[in-house]
This record gives structure tokens, sequence and C-alpha cells, in this order.
């Protein structure tokens, strides 16, 4: 007579922990937040390389430096003297992008007496400079989140070239009405609208914003000219969001661009960056 043969009760128990123990450490893994990636180390800029439009690699004019500490803490210092930028090596998709920064005195050239310009773009594409010509050929092929006095988070669309010098218009879908002057600016209550090109106002730009050094708008929401602002961008799929000082100022959707490099302008005025900080999404 064959003897029959049944798993012992405690090997059955073991699998059965053993399979438990790994879905659990499974659930737990796939709960735990992805860890921030420190863009700027604090002591140079080992993750961007630097562009300029007349200089193309090259700086011998130092516009773009490290400082050994402003307001207790080191800085990214852009002095704005020429059109150019600072970029990542890398290209992101799908993160949450923080920035602390705050305007230095110098202005330059055409900006000397208008308000003091900068930005973050998102989703570089194509070659350095391949921006279009009516945007002075600085960049590359993005969305701008606007650091400009009055104007801190409005999108802007810049058109450019690929690599093949085929012409690229980014498109975006906004919920955007129009303000006194006709100008598109973010609501989130308006209909959605798909912009391929210019720009959304942020939802509370001052409707009699002037292009002049200094001016501040009624109800910004950027910190006053030497404070320290905090600036986020969360790329997440095809939606850009720009957050300043804790307020959400403009939502974009459907995206045509969701993946490139990312720029941090120079544009003939002095400013300072203390975080740079991208946190992926998943």
């Amino acid at each position: 007579m064959k003897r029959l043969v049944f798993p012992s009760v405690v090997a059955v128990c073991l699998v059965a922990v053993l399979s438990v123990s790994l879905a659990s450490t499974r659930t737990v893994m796939s709960q735990e937040k992805p860890k921030p990636i420190q863009l700027f180390n604090g002591k140079d800029l080992t993750n961007f390389y630097t562009w300029l439009v007349d200089q193309h690699y090259e700086d011998p004019d130092k516009v773009f430096t490290v400082v050994d500490a402003i307001d207790g803490a080191p800085a990214i210092r852009v002095s704005g003297q020429r059109l150019g930028a600072f970029i990542t090596k890398e290209e992101f998709s799908n993160y949450h992008l923080v920035t602390e920064w705050r305007w230095g005195p110098a202005t330059w050239g055409g900006r000397k007496e208008r308000t003091k310009d900068s930005g973050i773009l998102v989703h570089c594409q194509g070659p350095d400079g391949s921006q279009a010509k009516d945007f002075n050929g600085a960049w590359m092929t993005s969305v701008e989140s606007q650091i400009i006095e009055g104007g801190v988070g409005d999108f802007i669309l810049v058109s450019g070239f690929d690599k093949d010098g085929n012409a690229v218009k980014p498109k975006l879908t906004v919920t955007a009405g129009k303000d006194r002057d006709g100008e598109a600016i973010y609501d989130p209550k308006a209909e959605a609208k798909e912009f391929t090109g210019g720009r959304i106002n942020w939802f509370a730009r001052d409707v009699d914003w002037a292009d002049r050094l200094g001016f501040r708008g009624r109800d910004d929401i950027e910190s006053s000219d030497g404070q320290w602002t905090r600036q986020e961008v969360i790329c997440d799929g095809d939606k850009i969001t720009t957050i300043v000082n804790g307020k959400v100022a403009n939502v974009g959707t459907k995206s045509s661009l969701t993946r490139g490099k990312i720029i941090f302008q120079s544009e003939l005025a002095e400013i300072y960056f203390r975080k740079v900080e991208l946190t992926p999404l998943r």
C-alpha cells in the first residue's frame, strides 16, 4: 500500500507567511516617496552647463557663478549681463521642481530701466539657442514659468526649431479668460482653450502692469524685491502647474511637450537661486 505524503502544516504556514511578507514589502516599497534630487549642490554647477547667445559655451564675463553665501546660504548668481541660461545636463519628466530665488540690484542694456526679468523653462527641447528669432534665439523650444516683476507665474510658450531645422510650436491648454485689455489670464472657472504661442497671465496679474523697473502689482504674490520667493513647477504627464509662495498661479494641461531639460534664464537682470530641488513623481 502506497503511503500518502502531505505537506507539513508548518511548511504551508511558512509559505503563507513569506507570501504575505513579500506582498507587504512590495506595498511599502511602492508607497515610499522618491527622494529629492539637489540639482544645485551648494558648491558648483556640476549638474548644469551654461549657454550664452554671443559666447555659446564660454563664459568670460562670469555671468554664472556660485557665491559663498547669500543670507547665510550658498547660491547661484546670475549677473544677467548677457542673454543666456544655465541648463540641466539631463532631461526630466514627471517631477516637482522647487526653487528659491531673489533679485539682485543690477540691470543691463535694454532692461536697465525696465522690469527685472528671468524665467524657468521646462520640457526644453532642440539644440541650444534653437529658440525662434523673435525670442532672441537664446534658449530652446519650451514652456516658460515666468519670473518677471509683476508677472511671476505667467506661462510663455516658447517656439523654436528641432535639430533638422523644422519649426516647433508648443501647445498648452489653459482655462483662461480675458482681462480688461484682452490678454489671456488663468481662471480655473473659465473655458479651456488651446494655446500655440504667446503668454497666459497668472490669475491676478495687475491689469495696469507696466514694464518699468520696480513695478509691483496690487495683488502680486511674489516676495518684495530683495526677498526670497519660492517658485514651484509641477510637471505631471502633460499637466504643468506653477505655484508661487504657496499659491497656485497657473495651470496648463495637454502640453505637447512632456519631457526635456530645464533652463534658468539670464535676461539682463541680476538674480540668485539658492535652491534648485527636483523630486520625481514616480
